[in-house]
């Protein structure tokens, strides 16, 4: 069966978890989160002052470390569609920015949006990201064409995703817990109505990874491809250059 991703079950089902989110996203990795937005943006650092862009920002780790690389001189926006999560973002980060058309006060705000539609103009920002979130994106190409739309010429964009590894004995072994163990402990601290924790699972496996999410990006129009496993590959960082002169 595939699982269920309308954008109504999305959306509920996150604003249902997210005033646990982010414990549970430390408690069940083991704090290796940390480790793999860390070695993100080492491996797709900003270069020069263009804003970047985090797509399905959730709390908004991955844009907050971002303008924390940028020294607080890089603008940074987050979208989300989901408010509770943009609310719990937005506290996070201690500023109330509107956006990147230059009427923003701040230099990161978090704006409410869907991926597949962004609000923004096109070869705006210097790296659109998505930090475990593309694989909840309904349509997996078409979020992809968004991102590279509002990326600029010779810019990046950049996905970090759940993946399962390669190595048999440790995937096995991997398997079991993300289907028997997180779930139970997730529904358990997170108790919701959606089963986000039984979602977790079912959606990395159906999401396409190496090679196969390579060739998705590049149908997006994205060229240059690279992906690197994290962890034993239980994480996968992919980025891909839009074709053109900066």
């Amino acid at each position: 069966m595939t699982v269920d991703k309308s954008a109504q079950r999305i959306r509920r089902m996150f604003g249902e978890i997210s005033q646990r989110y982010d414990f549970l996203n430390h408690f069940l990795s083991g704090g290796v989160d940390y480790y793999w937005r860390w070695r993100t943006i080492r491996f797709a650092p900003p270069r020069g002052t263009a804003p970047i862009l985090d797509v399905c920002t959730g709390t908004g780790d991955l844009a907050i470390a971002y303008w924390k690389r940028g020294a607080r001189q890089v603008p940074v926006y987050g979208t989300d569609f989901t408010h509770e999560m943009l609310t719990l973002a937005t506290r996070k980060a201690g500023n109330r920015g509107t956006g990147p058309d230059g009427t923003a006060s701040q230099e990161m705000a978090f704006i409410e949006a869907d991926t597949q539609q962004l609000p923004f103009a096109e070869g705006l920002f210097q790296i659109v990201s998505v930090a475990f979130g593309l694989r909840n994106v309904a349509d997996t190409l078409g979020g992809l064409r968004e991102m590279t739309r509002v990326c600029q010429p010779g810019g990046r964009v950049v996905v970090l995703e759940f993946s399962l590894p390669s190595n048999r004995p440790f995937r096995a072994v991997y398997q079991w817990y993300f289907r028997n163990i997180l779930p139970r402990i997730g529904q358990l601290l997170a108790r919701n109505q959606h089963a986000a924790y039984n979602y977790l699972p079912q959606s990395v496996a159906e999401f396409p990874q190496g090679e196969t999410l390579a060739a998705i990006m590049r149908e997006a129009g994205l060229t240059d491809i690279r992906w690197k496993p994290m962890t034993f590959g239980i994480a996968m960082l992919y980025v891909g250059v839009k074709p053109g002169i900066p």
